[in-house]
């Protein structure tokens, strides 16, 4: 198994397909096993490195508490223990946190990056605090959940759009089986990390074009989340698609899209 011993931890990641360098960072309680479907269109157009997060996978689960900075810091490591001096960089929810996080402290390291269905912290807005649902029974869990997931989800939606209703399910399995590679304290810890998130008055740190994507009917991270990030970063591009937090699923227009920036060679999304 590749492992990095950065930061006091020994971080697992994986390096594949041929392209311009990028680092994926992945959403909150998710992994490498978990996320393969989601991260495997970007190899077929870069090199990508993608690992499990702290506390995460097969990731080590240092002691916490846990900050974004934390999550930054091994990103950068993983960069330097790579090879890399710069890449380009996607960062998915929580990953797009910390992705804001790297690119506010490094901007130099930056070359691109791609923010998905994530927020800014602060006065900008946070994301939905998921921290709060494991007070809640289960019924109300699964509730909640699916309206999170995508505010159109109640049951008459859900009982109409049968590609919908196969999300949640897919969704709830993944959360079912431990999503967060049966590490259950890694995950807490991070999403109390997450709490802490607040780049709001840094953004304008950002150096390289960015794309910020968001889903129209996203519960975690509303679109005007995604429209407060644009506003902070010099020349940003805001882009809102069809779906909710995982519209990159529910739209098709969606990945192609983020891929043709991310890969800037003048391709069209269709190629």
């Amino acid at each position: 198994m590749p492992t990095v011993h950065v930061n006091g931890l020994d971080v697992y990641y994986e390096q594949s397909g041929e392209g311009p360098r990028l680092l994926f960072l992945n959403g909150s309680g998710a992994t490498l096993t978990t996320t393969k479907l989601l991260i495997d269109p970007f190899r077929e157009r870069f090199d990508v490195v993608a690992h499990d997060q702290r506390g995460l996978g097969r990731t080590a689960v240092p002691p916490e508490p846990y900050s974004m900075t934390d999550y930054a810091a091994d990103a950068l490591s993983l960069l330097d223990a790579v090879g890399w001096p710069t890449c380009r960089i996607v960062g998915v929810s929580f990953g797009g946190m910390v992705a804001q996080e790297l690119a506010v402290t490094a901007p130099e390291r930056v070359e691109r990056l791609a923010l998905l269905c994530t927020s800014p912290g602060g006065e900008g807005g946070s994301s939905y605090p998921l921290h709060e649902l494991a007070g809640l029974d289960v019924e109300e869990q699964a509730r909640r959940g699916r309206t999170l997931l995508d505010t159109r989800f109640d049951d008459d939606w859900l009982a109409s759009h049968p590609d919908d209703r196969a999300l949640v399910d897919f969704f709830a399995a993944r959360r079912d089986a431990g999503g967060s590679g049966g590490q259950p304290r890694g995950a807490v810890a991070q999403l109390q990390a997450r709490r802490g998130h607040d780049v709001w008055d840094r953004l304008s740190k950002v150096t390289c074009p960015t794309l910020v994507a968001s889903g129209r009917f996203d519960g975690i991270a509303p679109p005007e989340n995604g429209e407060a990030i644009a506003s902070r970063i010099p020349d940003a591009e805001l882009r809102l698609y069809e779906g909710g937090h995982a519209f990159f699923v529910q739209d098709p227009s969606a990945l192609p899209e983020v891929i043709a920036f991310l890969a800037d060679d003048g391709r069209s999304p269709e190629t």
